[in-house]
């Protein structure tokens, strides 16, 4: 019963959490990844078309 309840609350506790980036040599292979949300916005996103209308600055 203890290692269920140890199993659950790990697993609970670990649902959180995101890999965002991954570094490495995989065969003499350079591995590099990584998610959008770790990359660094500059918040000037602006959509398709918005800035055509001026919607943008």
């Amino acid at each position: 019963m203890k290692s269920l309840v140890f199993v659950l609350f790990a697993t609970v506790l670990l649902s959180g959490c995101q890999l965002t980036r991954v570094e490495g040599v995989v065969d003499d292979v350079e591995v590099k990844l990584g998610s959008k949300s770790s990359e660094k916005s500059d918040g000037k996103f602006c959509p398709p078309g918005q800035a055509k209308k001026g919607k943008c600055s």
